[in-house]
C-alpha cells in the first residue's frame, strides 16, 4: 500500500496561566474537502504521550477516503512545551485538554461533522467531550480506556500480581528502595509491557518512539499521572468519567484487548451507561490492538465509522 499523504501545521491555543503564546501541532492525512467519509480525529494516550504510536490508523485515509487527524497535546511532542509549569496542578487539568480539543476542531474547520477515536487517556478525554453533546460529533470510539483511575489502578495491580514472583519481588524492592531507575527494575517493567501493553516482538517502532518521547519532557506525565510506573499519584489520581455517560448521544464503539491493562471491568461502566454502544474485544491483543491486530482493527473501526 502506498504511504498516505499528509499536511501538518499548528493552531494557536493560548490557555490562561500558560504565560506565553502556545500552539497545538497537528497532522492531517487525506483531504476534508474531497473525502467520502467524515474526518476522524485521533486522541493519544497520556497525559504526556504523543501521537506516533497511533499513526498506523492513518491507512484509513487511503482505504476508506477518510481524513485522519492526529495531534500532540500541549506540553509534549511538536506542540508547545511548558516545563516551567511542572507541578502546577491548577494548570494541568482535564479542562485544559478539553479546551485544546475543542479549539483544534474549530480551527481546522470540522466542527459540523466529525468522529473521534480516543486511546486510553484519549478515550477518557473523548468520552468527556462527548458528554457535552457537541452537535458535530457523529461517532465515538473509546479504545482501551478505563472509566476511572480507581478501576485502572485495580486492573494494573491485578495484572502485576500475575507476573512471575521474582519479577514482582524486583518491582517491590526497587520501589521500596527508590531505585526504580535501575536496569533490573526497568527490565521487569518491560516484561509487564510485553504482556499487557504490546505483545509484538520486537516492539513496533511507532510505539518505541512514543516511549522515548515520554522521557524527553516529563512535565505533563509527572504532574498529572505521577512518576511511579504502576501508581497514579498526580492530578488524575481520583479522576473518573463515569458521571454523565448517559448523556452521550453519539453512537459509541468500545474496544479492548484480552490481555489489556484496561480489563473488562474497567470498561463495563461505559457499556452499561452509554445509550447507543457496542463493544469489540481483540483476543490476541493487549493495550494496543491497532498494532497487534492491525488489519482486523482497521476493518472494525472502518465498518463502525462508515
Amino acid at each position: 500500500m502506498a504511504s498516505p499523504s499528509f499536511v501538518e501545521g499548528w493552531v494557536n491555543f493560548n490557555p490562561a496561566g500558560a504565560g506565553k503564546p502556545c500552539q497545538t501541532w497537528y497532522k492531517m492525512y487525506g483531504d476534508v474537502t474531497t473525502a467520502v467519509h467524515r474526518p476522524l480525529i485521533v486522541i493519544h494516550d497520556g497525559p504526556g504521550a504523543v501521537h506516533q504510536y497511533l499513526l498506523p490508523v492513518s491507512e484509513l485515509s487511503i482505504t476508506h477516503s477518510m481524513p485522519v487527524i492526529f495531534y500532540d497535546q500541549i506540553g509534549n511532542g511538536n506542540s508547545t512545551h511548558l516545563p516551567e509549569l511542572k507541578d502546577d496542578k491548577s494548570f494541568w487539568t482535564e479542562s485544559l485538554f478539553l479546551d485544546e480539543l475543542r479549539n483544534l476542531i474549530i480551527e481546522i474547520g470540522i466542527q459540523d461533522d466529525y468522529a473521534i477515536l480516543g486511546h486510553s487517556w484519549g478515550g477518557m478525554l473523548g468520552a468527556r467531550h462527548a458528554i457535552g453533546r457537541p452537535e458535530g460529533l457523529k461517532r465515538l470510539i473509546i479504545a482501551n480506556s478505563p472509566t476511572s483511575m480507581k478501576l485502572w489502578q485495580q486492573s494494573v495491580s491485578e495484572l502485576r500480581s500475575g507476573l512471575p514472583q521474582e519479577l514482582q519481588d524486583t518491582l517491590r524492592i526497587h520501589e521500596e528502595d527508590d531505585t526504580t531507575d535501575s536496569e533490573e527494575y526497568q527490565a521487569a517493567v518491560a516484561e509487564y509491557h510485553r504482556r499487557h501493553v504490546c505483545r509484538l516482538d520486537p516492539m513496533p517502532k511507532e510505539l518505541g518512539s512514543t516511549f522515548a518521547e515520554l522521557g524527553n519532557d516529563p512535565t505533563v506525565c509527572a504532574t498529572m499521572r505521577g512518576t511511579a510506573q504502576f501508581y497514579i499519584t498526580g492530578v488524575l489520581k481520583d479522576y473518573s468519567v463515569e458521571e454523565g455517560l448517559a448523556n452521550i448521544a453519539a453512537p459509541t464503539l468500545l474496544i479492548n484487548g484480552k490481555y489489556d491493562e484496561a480489563q473488562d471491568f474497567t470498561i463495563q461502566p461505559f457499556f452499561t451507561s452509554i445509550p447507543s454502544v457496542s463493544w469489540t474485544q481483540f483476543v490476541n491483543s493487549s493495550h494496543t490492538p491497532h498494532l497487534e491486530e492491525h488489519e482486523r482493527y482497521l476493518r472494525v473501526i472502518a465498518a463502525f465509522l462508515s
